[in-house]
């Protein structure tokens, strides 16, 4: 496992976001599913939707918020790993969405969880 400090906020990130999420009732199918065009976290199930989960995990307040830092950018390959997930597993007619889990860890390394559902229009 890489030493990065960024990397561990991250994996801590999507253990915290997992639980949560599975504590609103989502269905955890798979974590960190990789496409040769990028990865998505999590993908779960909510409620029959399939649901594809961005997670940004911040330590500290520079540079904007955790959930301010899905730019246009990566909006736009989420929904293409989406759709590549879609296709792979023959689920296009599916209703699905992409959700942003937030999560700020402060110095006690205590951590605020905020969900933003359908937060990636496609």
């Amino acid at each position: 496992m890489s030493g990065d400090p960024r990397h561990s906020l991250g994996r801590r990130g999507e253990k915290i976001a997992r639980r949560h999420l599975e504590g609103l009732g989502y269905k955890i199918l798979e974590a960190n599913y990789r496409a040769g065009v990028g990865e998505i976290d999590l993908v779960a199930e909510d409620n029959g939707t399939l649901v594809f989960v961005e997670v940004r995990a911040k330590s500290g307040p520079a540079f904007g918020s955790a959930a301010e830092s899905v730019n246009a950018r990566k909006r736009s390959k989420l929904a293409l790993v989406a759709q590549t997930y879609l296709a792979q597993h023959k689920a296009e007619n599916r209703d699905w969405r992409i959700d942003v889990v937030a999560i700020e860890v402060d110095s006690r390394d205590m951590a605020a969880v905020e969900v933003f559902k359908n937060a990636v229009e496609v």
